[in-house]
């Protein structure tokens, strides 16, 4: 349902610099505690099927029995809130859960700084500066540690039994590891599935990149419910295709085209190698055999 200009009108009346509406005690806060007070009274109402000041409720066998309150954190910050209750203790709200003292999104706000390697106590003065919320290391560790049940179940997910192309690169990152700022190997394997799909299969994370560590990887796939690989994508590491032919005997190897040229203009001075980069592309776009050996007796 849109909302009326009038009604806006009406609610910004004597409301004039911005903390009027978004601070401490601004419009904005003030209404979104009302409307989840609103809403928690609505589902009461569902909850017993009568509305309140109702006769029906008389003989109902449950009824309204007075409110709580309960300290709510979110984006608005800190704000206290009335719940209603009910004589049964029966009544479970949906919008804000028995248990749950955060609003949706405000999670969501601390898993992306810890995500982006902020400590808890960073994160727990970034929340005290920007929302006036004072919260605990260990409140901080319990969120983050929330959805790493979801990581692992992502990371275990039984996998397709077969895979077309299968690409497998390692990713050399900065990450923050007590304190200190290191490189570390991100082993990606991104599959196409037969309805021509790709599917980041896993991420595993090592100190540096080896074919040792890749025969890990390909057997936890197989372990995960792949039984066959057509094709495998993957850099010129030494050891790489026979770590993926020890599990997958059949699969093809493609070495990756951009890091055999890229390897090839090691043994080339900087000021050739933009034109040699150009020639050596003509190699491998030909789409016989026959015309590629041309092209590299050309070169």
């Amino acid at each position: 349902m849109a909302i009326r200009d009038e009604l806006l009108n009406e609610l910004m009346k004597g409301y004039e610099k911005p903390e009027d509406l978004l601070g401490e005690n601004g419009l904005l806060k003030d209404l979104t505690k009302r409307l989840l007070e609103k809403a928690l009274q609505g589902e009461m109402t569902h909850h017993l099927g009568y509305p309140k000041w109702s006769p029906a409720g008389k003989n109902s066998g449950n009824s309204r029995n007075g409110k709580n309150s309960k300290k709510i954190k979110g984006e608005f910050g800190e704000m206290e809130i009335d719940v209603p209750r009910d004589r049964n203790s029966e009544f479970e709200p949906v919008i804000i859960p028995k248990g749950q003292s955060r609003f949706d999104g405000f999670d969501d706000k601390i898993i992306s700084m810890y995500a982006r390697g902020m400590s808890t106590r960073e994160i727990q003065g970034h929340l005290k500066e920007i929302y006036q919320i004072e919260v605990s290391p260990e409140f901080i560790s319990s969120v983050t540690d929330s959805v790493m049940e979801d990581v692992r179940q992502w990371q275990n997910r039984p996998l397709d039994s077969v895979y077309p192309i299968l690409y497998l690169d390692a990713l050399m990152v900065k990450v923050k590891d007590q304190g200190h700022i290191v490189n570390k190997a991100v082993y990606l394997a991104i599959g196409v599935t037969l309805a021509g799909l790709k599917e980041v299969l896993g991420l595993w994370i090592e100190k540096t990149e080896g074919a040792k560590f890749w025969l890990q990887v390909i057997t936890e796939l197989k372990n995960r419910g792949v039984k066959d690989i057509f094709i495998a994508c993957v850099d010129g590491l030494k050891g790489f295709p026979d770590a993926i032919n020890a599990v997958f005997p059949k699969t093809e190897i493609q070495l990756c085209i951009v890091h055999m040229v890229r390897n090839s203009l090691k043994f080339v001075s900087w000021k050739d190698r933009k034109a040699v980069a150009g020639d050596l592309k003509e190699i491998y776009r030909p789409a016989t055999v026959e015309l590629a050996e041309k092209a590299l007796e050309a070169f």
